[in-house]
């Protein structure tokens, strides 16, 4: 089984401040459909801005969809969203003191911390956009209260298009990574056989997990400083940096997830 997963935004979607090249969607959609690839998205966005995604950018729908930041997980049957409850009662099995309300009363007067809004919430899922300038005391604030006492993960990262520092409170074991893990297992396929492809903040997990990872071209400076720190502390990482000047194309966006779709073999 040969998979290919990957980000949307600024990753397989050319919606970043750098030129896209304007064939990359259409060859991406063809090459993974004739090349029998399982295609797999890894997004921050819920399933209602991923379909608005598809229609906007011309991406073909993926076999399987993890949403929510690894929260969620659909498969496409017969061209229907299908929903995973056996995740849902995996992480509950796995993250026990996992408890949305708690954490968010616990940060609830953190000055700086606003809540997303609802359709950026789900019980698995609890989401602040940050004041980017005073991340480092809000996070420190955020790390005494909440850090170990909710089986959670504390993910930050910046949006560098609209300014907005992200911070998402998520169960350890319902993360991009680990739901890429569960996609995986139940397809039987291997963790160094996985190609995922990312480009900013809360991609370093699955890009740091033991897949076959690639950057675009455009990635954040602040990830691939950490993903090769990571690269010089465990060797045996692979993670593959998109350079453009391939088959004419740039490299950014859809053009690197391709780019190293072929580096590693994925396309033929």
């Amino acid at each position: 089984m040969k998979i290919l997963a990957t980000d949307l935004d600024r990753t397989l979607l050319p919606n970043g401040r750098w030129e896209g090249d304007p064939e990359a969607i259409e060859r991406f959609n063809a090459l993974t459909r004739e090349q029998g690839v399982t295609l797999v998205y890894v997004t921050g966005r819920n399933l209602a801005l991923t379909e608005r995604a598809i229609e906007d950018f011309g991406v073909r729908r993926p076999d399987y969809l993890i949403g929510d930041v690894g929260t969620s997980i659909r498969r496409l049957d017969q061209d229907q969203w299908a929903f995973d409850e056996g995740w849902v009662a995996h992480v509950k099995r796995a993250s026990p003191r996992w408890d949305a309300a708690a954490v968010r009363a616990a940060v609830a007067d953190i000055a700086g911390l606003r809540e997303q809004e609802a359709e950026h919430l789900n019980p698995f899922k609890q989401s602040y956009y940050v004041d980017h300038a005073r991340n480092e005391e809000i996070l420190k604030l955020v790390h005494e209260r909440v850090e170990g006492r909710f089986d959670e993960v504390i993910i930050y990262s910046f949006d560098s298009q609209n300014g907005k520092g992200l911070l998402d409170f998520l169960p350890k074991s319902a993360t991009k990574q680990t739901a890429l893990e569960y996609v995986a297992e139940q397809l039987g396929t291997p963790k160094d056989e996985v190609v995922f492809c990312g480009d900013s903040g809360n991609d370093i997990f699955p890009l740091t997990a033991g897949f076959s990872g690639v950057l675009v071209r455009n990635a954040d400076d602040q990830l691939v400083e950490k993903v090769r720190e990571a690269m010089a502390d465990n060797p045996e990482l692979k993670v593959y940096f998109a350079k453009g000047d391939f088959m004419g194309l740039n490299g950014y966006y859809t053009s690197g997830v391709i780019e190293g779709a072929y580096h590693y073999g994925l396309f033929s």
